[in-house]
């Protein structure tokens, strides 16, 4: 994996964990996703307009990626309503590298290397741990968790292809933007304007910069370095968001959890390096 992608990552994993607990504080994490969502599409719709470069044999890649996209962020304002950051956050970016070695595996009968199995044994264990041995999460909740994980691992090989027929900018805006304007009408319908409203906060305008910041670095990387690699090194993500946490105060994360987070990234890594 070349240096540039590694940074690119590494800064997407920063960013992503960072909005991550910027949404997650809110108190009506849906109307905030919402405003997010759109302050994003906002403010990065310049930088595409400027660089635009945009072929039409994107828009299968940008209808498939926007529409796992929306079912990514109503899936994860779902889980962070219900279900401790602590918990859904792990879960969620750990399986999905995962299920992006396995696809891709699947799809190319590529074999799985030593290290990469090792790395997914890890994960498993990991997200064990982060669950709690006796089953701490819930069903409802670990099935919320491994469901966003499910739709990063697809939109992120979606995007490995589709971000080759545009600039990085511009694929990112037309695919968020697309999501911005589905799930703001959707949460308008089901929230009102008085949430929406209610929801536009320092906090979400920041999530919303970082949510759109956080995909243009992944993209970028993804330009480099194979999607595994990319997959696996933003999740380190986890540590960081799980470390903020616990430090903070705001989630009380026992060591069983905390090992869990640890031995995701680990697996992840090893996924990596496969």
């Amino acid at each position: 994996m070349p240096l540039s992608a590694l940074l690119l990552a590494l800064g997407a994993a920063v960013v992503h964990a960072t909005w991550n607990l910027l949404l997650s504080d809110s108190e009506d994490t849906h109307s905030a996703s919402a405003v997010a969502l759109v302050v994003g599409a906002l403010v990065f719709a310049p930088v595409a307009l400027i660089g635009w470069r945009f072929e039409a044999a994107a828009w299968p890649y940008v209808v498939s990626s926007s529409a796992l996209e929306l079912l990514y962020i109503v899936l994860l304002a779902t889980a962070y309503s219900v279900a401790a950051m602590s918990f859904v956050y792990p879960i969620a970016r750990g399986s999905a590298p995962v299920l992006v070695l396995v696809a891709g595996a699947v799809v190319t009968g590529a074999t799985v290397s030593v290290p990469a199995g090792v790395g997914v044994v890890l994960v498993a264990i990991g997200i064990v741990l982060v669950r709690g041995v006796r089953g701490g999460g819930g069903p409802r909740d670990l099935a919320l968790a491994l469901s966003v994980g499910a739709c990063i691992a697809g939109y992120t090989l979606i995007d490995k292809h589709g971000v080759t027929l545009a600039g990085p900018i511009v694929y990112l805006e037309v695919v968020l933007g697309l999501t911005a304007l589905a799930y703001l009408a959707g949460a308008w319908r089901l929230r009102g304007g008085a949430a929406l409203r209610a929801a536009v906060t320092w906090k979400t305008v920041l999530s919303g910069v970082g949510f759109f910041g956080a995909y243009a670095l992944a993209l970028l990387a993804l330009r480099l370095a194979p999607a595994a690699s990319v997959a696996a090194v933003r999740e380190s993500s986890v540590v960081i968001a799980t470390g903020v946490l616990a430090i903070g105060g705001r989630e009380q994360i026992g060591a069983a959890r905390l090992v869990g987070a640890v031995a995701v990234v680990a697996g992840i890594a090893l996924i990596s390096l496969g």
